[in-house]
């Protein structure tokens, strides 16, 4: 087997995931970095629960990220079994690219305070992660 930029070529037809993956990584650390910047200006006292509800910027941040870091380690199982067991790779990454998706919309309704567009966009991000488990599952059957 020969290797390129992503591993072992058999990895390649799963890029889409793996971008996904890195992608999601990023929008954590971009929301980690945001809540953390504004809670200094703001001079929140670390570790004390953020109060004021979805009025509060500080609020919907701190939120937005909990959110994100509440499904990670669904997509991140889903995403590195899907790929280690041979999911079929048009399924596995449409469904992370459906993820990142819900989340990227989530976290921009969420800074917004866009309530009901922000339910919405959580909504797609679970339709993804079910996704995920469906394809997975099936996978690990045909893998016996």
């Amino acid at each position: 087997m020969t290797d390129d930029l992503l591993g072992p070529t058999w990895l390649a037809a799963y890029a889409p995931t793996l971008w996904s993956m890195a992608a999601i990584a990023g929008l954590l650390l971009v929301q980690l970095l945001l809540a953390d910047v504004v809670g200094i200006l703001r001079k929140h006292t670390p570790g004390m629960p953020v109060e004021g509800g979805h009025a509060n910027v500080l609020f919907r941040l701190s939120r937005a990220y909990a959110n994100t870091n509440e499904t990670l380690a669904a997509f991140g199982l889903l995403a590195v079994l899907g790929v280690l067991v041979g999911a079929t790779p048009a399924w596995l990454n449409g469904l992370c690219l459906v993820y990142l998706a819900g989340r990227v919309g989530h976290m921009g309704c969420y800074y917004l305070g866009w309530g009901v567009l922000r339910s919405v966009a959580f909504g797609v991000s679970l339709l993804g992660l079910f996704g995920l488990l469906v394809v997975v599952l099936g996978a690990l059957v045909a893998v016996g």
